[in-house]
Formats: structure tokens, C-alpha cells, sequence
């Protein structure tokens, strides 16, 4: 995954929403949907979550927690991320159409 490819990302580490100043264009109500999601995740499982396009313009969801974080919740993870999966599928749904119409197509993708 890319810089580019990175929609957003929260981390339990540092505290921090991370939304792509590429897509700063999506109304404030999504970055805040976004925002929400992410940042909830990262303070029930901990770890970081990204929120990312796959070369195919698919939303993709990745975790990462450093090697030392005894509190990191693995199993809960995986649970978590098809939980969100689910409950945000249309937003994902929209969020893929969106980088098809206006990022692939202007970087002729």
C-alpha cells in the first residue's frame, strides 16, 4: 500500500486520525463517519488501523500493532474489522465509487 492508496488511519500509539490530504474533498460528514470508526477501533483493539484502495480501487482494511503490545486484542481484531466491514458497507460501497470516478480517472488509472 502506498501513501496515495491511504484514505485515513487511527493509532491507539499516538492518538491520531490521519485522513489523506488527497481526499480532504469528501464532505465532513464522511471524514467524521471515518474518524469515529477508526478511532473506536483503535480504542477497543488498540494497534493502528488503515483504511486503504487496492490497486483495483477496492477499500481495503489493514491493522498493524507494535511487537511489544501485550494489550494488542488479535482475535478481537479480525472480529472488529468484519464487524466494521458490515455495519459501514454502504459508506465502503460509495468510498470505492468515489476513488473510481474522481482518482482513477484523473490519474488515468
Amino acid at each position: 500500500m502506498t501513501e496515495e492508496q491511504i484514505l485515513c488511519s487511527a493509532s491507539k500509539y499516538t492518538k491520531k486520525f490521519y485522513l489523506n490530504p488527497r481526499y480532504s474533498n469528501l464532505p465532513k460528514k464522511i471524514q467524521d463517519e471515518l474518524k469515529v470508526a477508526l478511532v473506536i477501533f483503535t480504542e477497543e483493539i488498540g494497534g493502528t488501523i488503515y483504511l486503504y484502495f487496492d490497486d483495483e480501487g477496492g477499500l481495503s482494511i489493514a491493522t498493524d500493532y507494535n511487537e511489544d503490545d501485550f494489550l494488542y486484542d488479535e482475535i478481537g481484531s479480525g472480529l472488529k474489522v468484519n464487524q466494521l466491514r458490515m455495519e459501514k458497507r454502504e459508506l465502503f460501497e460509495q468510498l470505492e465509487e468515489y476513488y473510481e470516478l474522481l482518482i482513477m480517472m484523473r490519474d488515468g488509472v
